[in-house]
């Protein structure tokens, strides 16, 4: 078993995880206007990525971009990986590679605790990445508590570039949001994304510029 065996049934049981459906997590984080530099790339890409219509398009042109956003706006002091690699329990099934992980640490070569957020990248079906993202968050989770970094929560989303649907984990439950949120709400996603970075320890003091 991989992660990209896991339904949301499955990681439910398999993992022994509570779900909770009912919370609009991130209603009052307020939005953190994009970079020029990001407004006229997803200008740009958004009807190239929408017209050649695979994951990978959508990865390359929509999600990867607004994701390097999240760094630079922290000043490059945390990582950014992508297809990479992600192997923590065998027996559990947690492993198999990442669509992107962000990092609270610097270090770019290999994937340094603490890991904060996970992004697994779909094409359309979003429903269907989440037992997938479930399971490489609590991968995540037990990658941190092994390197002795107690992260209170880890996030993910799952998104097709055009539209984004977070959740958090907390010990065992996890929290799916009831909103779903869409590239011209670049702002919003924005601010979700970069709001682990100010609860999660990092090498350096983090200031979103």
């Amino acid at each position: 078993m991989a992660y990209s065996d896991f339904t949301l049934a499955k990681a439910k049981t398999t993992l022994g995880l509570t779900l909770d459906e009912t919370r609009n997590l991130f209603r009052a984080i307020p939005g953190v206007p994009p970079s020029n530099l990001l407004e006229e790339v997803l200008e740009e890409n958004l009807a190239l990525a929408t017209a050649i219509n695979s994951e990978k398009a959508r990865s390359e042109f929509l999600i990867a971009p607004v994701l390097s956003e999240v760094r630079r706006k922290l000043a490059y002091r945390i990582s950014l990986f992508s297809g990479t690699e992600f192997n923590v329990d065998l027996a559990q099934g947690l492993i198999g590679f990442c669509d992107f992980i962000l990092s609270a640490s610097q270090e770019q070569f290999f994937i340094s605790a603490p890991v904060v957020i996970v992004v697994e990248a779909k094409n359309e079906n979003i429903i269907a990445g989440l037992g997938q993202c479930v399971a490489t968050m609590v991968a995540a989770q037990t990658f941190n508590q092994r390197a002795g970094n107690e992260i209170e929560t880890i996030y993910g989303v799952v998104t097709s570039g055009t539209g984004w649907k977070f959740l958090t984990l907390k010990q065992t439950t996890v929290f799916i949001d009831l909103t779903e949120y869409y590239i011209n709400q670049v702002d919003k996603i924005l601010a979700i994304l970069l709001q682990p970075f100010q609860e999660a320890p990092t090498q350096n003091p983090v200031q979103i510029s």
